[in-house]
């Protein structure tokens, strides 16, 4: 990655922006055009053009996570370091969803690093009732935070973005609709599917 050089621009936003040595023009291409070229040809320009887009939103997202600007701005830096990887073997077919999904995971696999005490609880997030995800706050609770994300990992993309969209965002079934493209019935389809397979899987690996 020795194209580019990172810089946090003095505005409103403490935008982070990817600045390139080439005058190239890549900023007409769309989400998935750019990770198709990106992967065919590893062009940082093409990545860097991408994640600009949304750089803002994954700084916010790692704010509200770690609570600290300076940490945030290296998180934002850290997160593009995995995307230089991931996007060339991932199948992406929502960019700004599943950027989301990565953002969060890096937040919180930061703050588990961090302290066991500041753990951010994604059994929480996820409790919509009673008899959904239900696990205690205890001594065992990063243990049990790491099936919850293990389990994560075990559902379709399409049900992955729909459960961290619908329980973790906290967005209406319309809102997902507006951001994933997926219609109304298949969103709430993924819902219910990834809300039962997330609590078996729980189950199964939480020995309850």
């Amino acid at each position: 990655m020795d194209k580019y050089f990172y810089t946090w621009v003095n505005n409103e936003e403490s935008s982070l922006k990817f600045i390139k040595n080439s005058s190239k023009t890549t900023t007409a291409l769309g989400d998935l055009e750019c990770i198709d070229v990106y992967k065919k040809s590893g062009d940082l320009e093409i990545l860097g053009t991408l994640y600009n887009r949304y750089m803002h939103l994954v700084f916010g997202v790692c704010l509200n996570y770690l609570k600290d600007e300076e940490e945030s701005r290296d998180a934002v830096m850290q997160i593009f370091e995995e995307l230089v990887v991931k996007l060339r073997i991932h199948q992406v077919q929502n960019f700004k969803s599943w950027l989301h999904v990565l953002t969060r995971n890096h937040c919180l696999m930061v703050l588990r690093k961090k302290s066991r005490s500041s753990t951010v609880s994604l059994e929480e997030a996820l409790v919509e009732n009673t008899d959904f995800v239900h696990l205690d706050v205890d001594d065992a609770k990063e243990s049990k935070l790491t099936v919850m994300e293990a389990c994560m990992q075990t559902l379709t993309e399409e049900q992955r973005i729909c459960v961290d969209l619908f329980y973790l965002q906290e967005k209406c079934y319309k809102e997902i609709v507006d951001v994933t493209g997926y219609d109304m019935n298949r969103v709430k389809s993924y819902i219910q599917n990834g809300k039962r397979n997330l609590k078996i899987c729980i189950e199964k690996n939480s020995g309850e």
